[in-house]
């Protein structure tokens, strides 16, 4: 009986096209897989892999397997990526980016030009910008980090690292900002050291060229540059645990919207900026409109998880409490469609000075850049410090007019005032 898998068809296309399946009866492509979107330049498959989804795209130069067999659902895959072994679904992966083995990356994932991780890495809902750089056994869902100039200038993450991000409550309004999308985007910034056996209690921030030592769990924000930070407690604290109490409910809120402004200025940076760099590439397009999607994505897990805990609000515990954190809960809960609205705005609801910062910089940039789309790292880091600021501006200005429309519609949560 001559048995022929469901993949015969679709394997012996690929390897016509040149793709390097060295053990072809041992790979399965699922019937919706479009090959047309796997490069057949320099791409290899190896033993015991698996694709799915009809919006796969595999560019050319890309390694699936090398180290264990990888399984791929709707991923979208640059240049000369390496995916060493695990199970990658939903994500993005720009040129050069690298996993090792046992990596287990899901829905809402972009990883940039040349960011890697090492062996059993999860990611979740988590962005990382070119170069950044994650150790082993590594759990970092719901965050974005940023910094570094180039693979030799990195912002790392060592062993063992974690992201803590379910909380007691049963909620994940716990996303951390580890650098920020305004300066992150223009590739000069110092990088961050997140020291092994450690983790972060989301939500938190950090600002860049911060070095945090080893064994230290972060429960505070850090937004100040270039620090070196010992965070540990050294006394036991035992005391009465009250459910959805949520004390610092204005730090948590503070933190998300910080959050969600960020991703909406990476948004901006996305089309009005990376998208002609991304379409110089081999399906840059299906590159963009991953990205594009996964951006989506976040901004709605985010929204969804602030609204599980705006309805906490409707608890008997919080109804019958008083104080400033429960009245802030309260009107947090009556002012959430309108935060929801707010994140769903369209680039037309942009203030007249963000609008014009964007046209400042984006005057400049192609003055000179021209047509020249070739090389995304080389060409953002060859900027002038001049244009380079005014690009800050352009999305500073996006984040804090965000951010104050927010504190403004949620006057008792006194948020982005400061402290002390």
């Amino acid at each position: 009986m001559d048995f022929k898998p469901r993949s015969h068809e679709k394997i012996r296309r690929l390897l016509s096209k040149g793709v390097d399946i060295p053990n072809p009866s041992s790979v399965d492509i699922g019937d919706e897989v479009n090959i047309d979107l796997i490069s057949e330049q320099g791409v290899k498959i190896y033993p015991g892999c698996r694709i799915y989804g009809n919006k796969t795209v595999i560019s050319s130069g890309c390694q699936l397997g090398y180290e264990a067999p990888v399984t791929m659902e709707n991923c979208q895959l640059g240049p000369t990526v390496e995916l060493k072994g695990g199970f990658f679904s939903k994500s993005v992966f720009l040129e050069q980016a690298k996993m090792g083995m046992g990596a287990c990356v899901r829905e809402g994932s972009i990883m940039e030009e040349q960011a890697s991780g090492a062996h059993c890495v999860g990611l979740k809902q988590t962005i990382l910008f070119p170069f950044v750089t994650l150790g082993s056994l590594i759990n970092f869902c719901d965050c974005f980090m940023a910094g570094g100039t180039s693979r030799q200038n990195h912002s790392e993450v060592g062993s063992s690292y974690i992201h803590f991000n379910f909380t007691p409550d049963a909620d994940k309004t716990t996303p951390s900002l580890i650098g920020d999308v305004p300066r992150g985007v223009m590739l000069n910034q110092p990088p961050i050291f997140l020291g092994g056996q450690g983790g972060i209690v989301g939500p938190a921030r950090l600002g860049y060229g911060n070095v945090v030592a080893a064994g230290s769990i972060l429960r505070h924000d850090y937004i100040e540059d270039n620090k070196l930070i010992f965070d540990t407690i050294n006394s036991k604290i035992v005391r009465d645990y009250i459910p959805t109490a949520y004390p610092n409910i204005g730090r948590i809120v503070e933190n998300n919207i910080v959050y969600l402004a960020n991703m909406t200025a990476l948004e901006a940076w996305y089309s009005h900026v990376r998208k002609p760099f991304l379409e110089a590439q081999q399906f840059g397009l299906f590159l963009y409109e991953g990205v594009m999607e996964q951006l989506l994505l976040a901004r709605k897990e985010r929204l969804k998880r602030l609204k599980v805990v705006a309805e906490k609000a409707l608890s008997p515990s919080i109804k019958k409490r008083k104080g400033k954190a429960a009245q802030g809960m309260r009107e947090f809960y009556e002012k959430m469609a309108f935060l929801e609205d707010i994140f769903n705005g369209q680039p037309s609801d942009e203030p007249e000075t963000v609008e014009r910062s964007r046209e400042a910089f984006l005057r400049d940039f192609e003055k000179i850049v021209g047509h020249y789309r070739a090389n995304y790292l080389e060409t953002i880091q060859s900027l002038p410090a001049k244009v380079s600021s005014k690009g800050v501006v352009w999305l500073g200005g996006m984040v804090d007019t965000l951010c104050n429309t927010v504190a403004m519609s949620v006057p008792s949560l006194s948020l982005f005032k400061k402290k002390g």
